[in-house]
């Protein structure tokens, strides 16, 4: 019976034996799991980044959006001064009636960055979104006949989105690029443990594959594809200050303000005694008695 059944031992080193491989197989497979985890989180913060290295463009093109830093204005006047960078096209949504980002952008980098008026141009639009800028502009720098790479300045997160529309639209001419920032709202490294850069870190990923899905088939912009609105020279607006005329009075001391006081008092008593004579009083008073 030995031969043709095992010994209840070996069956039970068997069971041992299988539920430990299971028990490694499970074990490894979450290790595994981490550490794709982990690299899919990593990489994926660092791929939306599109960090461009240049020498030296003509033209840096500042999206719309910036935070109150104004950490894009920065970067492009930093540029401008280290001789990589020879114009700044500044683009801006209308906020008010007659303004739009683009008056305060630009009078910031002509005031606090010092940045020379005449390579400054503006561009108002009401666009809402990347790929409507996108639309907007390229025309424009088609027509300019520009050939050389353009720079487009934006959140770390969009680089990537940004320069895909802008580059599937040109066409390739002229070529844009991107920069990293490297501020403080998005840290490529460790963007899992902010919660605003998570939320920036989500929504960067839909607008990427929302850009995918809306550029299928979507042919370049030409110079003629649609009416074209030139930027325009910034031009520093000029500020009216009303003249005010102010009137000084000397001021007087206490025992003058007493003295004409008692002055007026005085003149008050001589004006009713003009009008009310001392022998008309007395009349009256006889009449009475």
């Amino acid at each position: 019976m030995s031969r043709i059944f095992k010994p209840i031992s070996d069956l039970r080193k068997e069971k041992r034996r299988a539920r430990s491989l299971f028990r490694i197989k499970i074990a490894v497979s979450l290790l595994v799991c981490l550490i794709l985890f982990y690299v899919l989180i990593s990489y994926s913060g660092h791929w939306l980044v599109k960090d461009d290295s240049f020498e030296h463009v003509t033209w840096a093109v500042i999206l719309d959006g910036q935070g109150g830093d104004l950490e894009r204005s920065d970067f492009a006047a930093d540029l401008v001064r280290n001789g990589k960078v020879d114009s700044i096209l500044v683009l801006g949504r209308r906020v008010f009636r007659d303004k739009s980002n683009a008056d305060f952008y630009a009078e910031d980098l002509e005031n606090v960055a010092g940045m020379d008026p005449g390579i400054l141009y503006v561009f108002r639009h009401d666009d809402p979104s990347t790929v409507e800028e996108a639309v907007s502009v390229v025309p424009w720098f088609k027509r300019k006949n520009v050939r050389d790479t353009v720079l487009l300045l934006t959140s770390a997160p969009a680089t990537r989105r940004a320069a895909f529309l802008f580059n599937k639209l040109s066409g390739g001419s002229p070529v844009f690029i991107t920069a990293d920032l490297h501020s403080w709202r998005f840290n490529a490294d460790g963007w899992i443990f902010e919660r605003e850069a998570r939320k920036s870190w989500l929504r960067e990923w839909l607008a990427y594959l929302n850009a995918k899905w809306e550029m299928l088939g979507v042919d370049s912009l030409s110079a003629t594809s649609r009416p074209v609105r030139s930027p325009e020279p910034w031009k520093t607006p000029e500020v009216s200050v009303p003249r005010v005329k102010v009137k000084t009075e000397k001021l007087m001391s206490i025992k003058e303000t007493i003295a004409l006081q008692d002055s007026a008092a005085k003149a008050e008593v001589a004006e009713s005694q003009k009008e009310f004579p001392a022998d008309r009083m007395d009349s009256s008073s006889k009449k009475q008695e």
